[in-house]
């Protein structure tokens, strides 16, 4: 019986060092192939090392060595994250032409500057004429807040766009992005994993709506947020405030903790106060169901008719280039006044 209990505990402890080393030598092999500098071959040299020195000390603890094998694995882990933690974004790289510069503001009074609002003519996600502006908006006819969600891959994920709407002048989109370096793709996993650094543009709602409807196949929704002038007014402040400060400190993109959805979440919290925790806020695709259930989308619809009558996607391809194109796709729209 004590034999029993022995060999138990004998291998309870070597699954659990098993473990122990498992889950973070897995961690480290990401965390290497993504930012070994010098190519696939160096990153793959890099992989192949820490793999085979992983296996060694899993293999420890089954051999009577556990002592050894994590003594031995802690150390090495402990350089890695030393080398991890001094991983640090800059803006000092190439970047693809539709994140190359950088959206900034100034605000004097109630009048907003921007500078680099992008204005692109896309004709294919490869073929475009490149147009970087600057606007001028006044504080005093800001007069709605809008939420766009775009789904390319299924209901749970969708990149969202804040668009905020003037009296006296076309609405201005905002995008919490990945800033890309020439030549790259986005890598949900490399997300994880520093590999592309956070940008906020603004943007024509012709650029960044029709580029996903039109160009790249996605399927998007348009809110109306109803909250009040002042709340808008932060809000807007609030984006300018931190697209200024991606400029002086650059962050790296995160998947889950730093993206298009989170950030807003961050900012709506510091102007409206506590907002409640939800999956949601993870699971993109369904934000705009927790936005109705907090009761800040248009009252005395249902969500699905919301959501139904929020489709802009056909609209967005039926007005393509119009000059008319904001006012085209917010045709029907709850809580959208007719033009």
């Amino acid at each position: 019986m004590n034999q029993r209990i022995s060999r138990i505990l004998r291998t309870t402890s070597r699954l659990l060092a098993t473990s122990v080393i498992g889950i973070p030598a897995i961690w480290g092999a990401f965390a290497l192939w993504y930012q070994v500098p010098g190519g696939h071959l160096l990153k793959t040299l890099g992989v192949v090392l820490w793999v085979a020195f992983s296996v060694a000390t899993l293999i420890a603890p089954w051999h009577g060595r556990a002592t050894l094998g994590l003594l031995g694995f802690a150390a090495a882990f402990a350089l890695l994250l030393l080398w991890w933690h001094q991983l640090q974004p800059s803006n000092d790289y190439i970047w693809a032409d539709d994140v190359a510069r950088m959206t900034t503001g100034t605000v004097e009074g109630n009048l907003v500057t921007l500078r680099n609002v992008r204005n692109f003519d896309w004709r294919s996600d490869s073929d475009y004429t490149q147009r970087w502006e600057t606007r001028h908006y006044d504080l005093d006819h800001l007069c709605s807040v809008d939420m766009i969600m775009s789904y390319w891959t299924g209901p749970a994920i969708a990149h969202m766009l804040v668009s905020f709407g003037f009296d006296d002048s076309a609405p201005v989109a905002f995008s919490v992005e990945i800033r890309r370096q020439r030549g790259q793709s986005f890598s949900e996993i490399g997300g994880f994993f520093k590999e592309f650094n956070l940008s906020i543009i603004a943007a024509d709602e012709r650029d960044v709506i029709r580029v996903r409807t039109n160009v790249r196949g996605e399927d998007d929704y348009l809110y109306r947020i109803k909250m009040p002038i002042s709340a808008m007014r932060s809000l807007l402040l609030a984006y300018i405030e931190q697209a200024n400060g991606l400029v002086l400190a650059p962050r790296f993109y995160n998947t889950v903790t730093v993206n298009c959805t989170t950030l807003v979440y961050h900012m709506m919290k510091r102007i409206v106060g506590s907002l409640p925790l939800d999956y949601r806020l993870l699971l993109s695709g369904y934000l705009p169901q927790y936005v109705y259930g907090l009761g800040a989308l248009a009252p005395g619809y249902s969500f699905e008719e919301l959501r139904t009558r929020g489709r802009i996607t056909d609209r967005a391809k039926a007005a393509d280039r119009s000059e008319n194109f904001s006012a085209d796709i917010r045709r029907g729209i709850p809580g959208v006044e007719a033009p």
